[in-house]
């Protein structure tokens, strides 16, 4: 059965279309622009309790998701956190995780209904993301656990997060991803989708009691669609959204963010550090400004062309407060980023026009450099 949380039969909650990406979960409190300027400028909370919740704890906890993960995680310190990937054999992204080790746990929060590449030979299909790790565990000493139904997740948006946490005695680290145990609740810092972000963990049970604490004392309501608004302003990917079945790490700005470049002994690592190392990858994840004259907009999926010829696909699209209608893209390399793109297919397609300062940098390669000095 479905996620629905109770926070949509609370008044004012606006569901998502059908379909849509965050099902489960208010989509707006009916003035999504007044949400994202106050997410902005101020205190908001977004109800992203759909959110998969797995712990890992054990005396070998950290060392046996180094071995799974695409992070490096051997020594994590406790009251920290990090972004990390699972991968298939050829590099591919299975599921996206964010992490906060406290107090002998890690907890791993990802997209409802993840799922994982199954590691039998000559296997390919998909399990669920927990029956992976537990077909990983073997002899580890770690216990995987779902701990969905114990604990939801709210996050907190805007510069004035830190004094309305600092009401309920909660007080973070300045670095991103400082973690911590107060009371009940889990908190981690995060260096997106704005400034000042903070993920709470809550018990399930007193999701709406702590819904009502937040905006008491000050936070505003707001809906996925903030959310995916900022997230998309912040050059940040949702995976099965501004990913497909082909993208790699380098593609979608999670080299270094999610993936380790020298750490080994993880699936896919070798196509991690090939690209790095000595190649490019074949698409670039960057932000479109969409035409919004007509208020017609692609859909996830979608093409992004350049005359008649295909050099894309559309990811999240979003209707920003500040910046109007935008979107996420992956492009090929080779397409130019100043050229007039149009997004979109048949009754939808609309002229777009790539944001420069979302164009990634070519890093240095250092085998390819080593090969060229080599050639002379």
């Amino acid at each position: 059965m479905a996620y629905e949380s109770p926070l949509l039969r609370r008044p004012g909650a606006v569901a998502p279309p059908e379909d849509h990406p965050e099902a489960g979960v208010p989509w707006h409190w009916g003035d999504p622009f007044a949400e994202q300027r106050t997410a902005s400028r101020g205190v908001a909370v977004v109800d992203r309790s759909h959110r998969q919740v797995i712990t890992v704890t054990g005396e070998e906890r950290l060392s046996w998701l180094h071995l799974v993960i695409s992070q490096h995680v051997t020594g994590l310190p406790d009251g920290e956190g990090t972004e990390a990937l699972v991968l298939d054999s050829q590099g591919r992204i299975d599921a996206h995780l964010v992490l906060a080790h406290v107090d002998g746990t890690v907890f791993l929060d990802t997209d409802p209904g993840a799922t994982a590449t199954t590691a039998l030979p000559k296997g390919g299909e998909k399990q669920t993301l927990l029956a992976y790790f537990e077909a990983m565990k073997f002899w580890s000493k770690v216990d995987i656990a779902d701990a969905s139904d114990d604990w939801a997740l709210l996050t907190l948006l805007g510069p004035e997060v830190p004094e309305l946490l600092a009401r309920f005695g909660i007080e973070l680290e300045r670095r991103p991803y400082a973690a911590g145990w107060f009371s009940d609740v889990v908190a981690r810092r995060m260096p997106w989708p704005g400034p000042s972000s903070v993920d709470l963990l809550v018990p399930r049970s007193e999701l709406g009691d702590w819904w009502n604490r937040l905006t008491d004392a000050g936070a505003r309501p707001a809906g996925s669609w903030t959310f995916d608004a900022l997230r998309v302003e912040s050059l940040r990917p949702k995976l099965g959204v501004d990913t497909d079945e082909r993208t790699i790490p380098h593609e979608v700005n999670w080299i270094g963010s999610a993936a380790h470049v020298a750490k080994g002994c993880y699936r896919g690592q070798e196509t991690v550090a090939k690209v790095h190392n000595v190649g490019r990858p074949p698409r670039n994840m960057v932000l479109l400004h969409l035409d919004g004259s007509q208020e017609i907009y692609p859909e996830t999926g979608d093409p992004v062309l350049l005359g008649e010829r295909t050099v894309g696909r559309v990811g999240s699209v979003a209707q920003h407060h500040e910046l109007g209608p935008i979107a996420l893209a992956l492009l090929k390399r080779s397409t130019p980023m100043d050229a007039e793109l149009v997004a979109g297919e048949k009754d939808r397609a609309v002229q777009a026009s790539v944001d420069p300062d979302s164009v990634p940098r070519e890093h240095a390669a250092p085998g390819r450099d080593a090969a060229q000095r080599l050639r002379g």
